[in-house]
């Protein structure tokens, strides 16, 4: 494992402290000008509880990243409790609970590849390609010449989700979306 200066903290990183695996949600540097050091201001949250947590480290010191180790495997359905998945090199499956995938289960397409990360040989979260596309299930009609408005309306996918859609995406529509905003890119 890998020690790095409380500096290099990022939101996103994994980190390892007081034994447990820590996913870091936002990461601030902060200086008080005159009295103490600089330090770190990190807000964290606990990989295996959930629990979040807010922690302050100075600046000199170091610590420990988390080891992760990524695998590409393939979603292939939900079976109601949890999310299979199959790894593309030993065609083993593996389920995961909905709690692991955090709000992204609505961009699992069946077939799509994903990354799945392992900590210590078990999954720890899944890592999405950019962007999905999926197909407008309802939405509002469309509006006769509103293509070039800044408008935009509901639409709900095949997935579930619902994503904000210019006004001329129609019911049956295909559109590409932004799996970290969740915003509509572009009809595909």
């Amino acid at each position: 494992m890998a020690k790095v200066l409380a500096t290099d903290i990022r939101a996103g990183n994994l980190i390892e402290l007081d034994k447990r695996v820590w996913r870091v949600l936002k990461s601030y540097h902060v200086h008080v000008g005159g009295r103490g050091g600089a330090f770190m201001q990190v807000e964290m949250k606990d990989i295996e509880s959930g629990t979040k947590r807010n922690e302050r480290i100075r600046t000199e010191d170091k610590i420990e990243r988390a080891y992760v180790e990524p695998r590409s495997m393939q979603y292939l359905y939900n079976d109601g409790a949890s999310y299979v998945f199959m790894d593309q090199e030993t065609f083993e499956q593996l389920a995961l609970p909905q709690e692991l995938l955090e709000g992204q289960s609505g961009y699992l397409v069946p077939n799509i590849d994903v990354q799945v990360n392992f900590h210590n040989d078990r999954p720890i979260g899944v890592q999405l390609p950019p962007t999905v596309t999926l197909t407008v299930m309802e939405t509002e009609p469309n509006l006769r010449g509103a293509t070039a408005t800044g408008s935009f309306k509901p639409a709900k996918t095949d997935t579930g989700i619902t994503v904000m859609v210019p006004q001329f995406v129609a019911e049956g529509s295909r559109i590409n979306v932004n799996t970290d905003t969740g915003e509509y890119i572009d009809r595909a």
